[in-house]
């Protein structure tokens, strides 16, 4: 009988660590290993290419990190589940980690088969982080909710123009401006106008922050 194998990407910035991890994945029946990253955005583009069914991705790395990356491939790629590696239980960082899409984390020091039972359990649909994490969620929607029933209803101007909303999903892919330029149909110096003024108007100052303020305005669609 044949089994299905469940579809994970990983994404550590450590090469050694990441062919551990991918060895032991990648003997069990049920997992495979599709494809590796080395920082947040590769982990992006990856994750858009090939639809994993898990990202097992590292919270700290250098150049961007597994925060802001979980908010983006939670954004365009919805159906991945997200599980955070990380070396110690950083309390703030899993929350927003998890607030931004991530199912649960995995401490970097766990044996093999805790890292499998881990994995496994978040394909099952077992959400995995501490209670006290639980309890910080609770408080926190309790007082978000009591701040939006009171604010009243108001008619909101476009933010960016038809054209720079569609930049800014291609964009938030980790596509460069050439790739962005293929897929619209326009040249490369209207791309990079437009991304110009993408970051003018959402007041940032890269391409990752810019994707980043785009999800918190409801300005990125996932891609379906």
């Amino acid at each position: 009988m044949n089994i299905t194998r469940a579809r994970i990407l990983l994404v550590d910035d450590h090469e050694l660590f990441r062919e551990g991890v991918a060895r032991v994945l990648n003997n069990q029946p049920d997992m495979e290993i599709v494809g590796q990253a080395s920082d947040g955005l590769e982990a992006l583009k990856k994750a858009d290419e090939l639809r994993p069914d898990l990202v097992l991705m590292d919270i700290n790395m250098p150049v961007s990190g597994g925060l802001e990356a979980a908010g983006l491939i939670h954004v365009r790629v919805p159906e991945s589940i997200i599980i955070m590696l990380t070396a110690y239980e950083e309390e703030e960082k899993l929350f927003n980690a998890i607030k931004a899409g991530a199912q649960g984390y995995i401490l970097k020091s766990s044996s093999s088969k805790g890292l499998i039972r881990g994995v496994r359990g978040a394909l099952e649909g077992e959400a995995s982080f501490p209670l006290k994490l639980a309890r910080k969620f609770l408080a926190e929607f309790t007082k978000l909710s009591s701040l939006v029933k009171d604010l009243p209803p108001e008619e909101v101007e476009p933010i960016l123009s038809p054209r720079e909303f569609e930049v800014l999903n291609v964009m938030a892919t980790g596509a460069s401006n050439q790739e962005i330029a293929d897929t619209l149909g326009i040249s490369l110096q209207t791309v990079k106008s437009h991304v110009k003024n993408i970051l003018n108007k959402l007041h940032v100052k890269s391409r990752l922050e810019a994707a980043e303020a785009g999800i918190k305005q409801g300005l990125i669609q996932p891609k379906l």
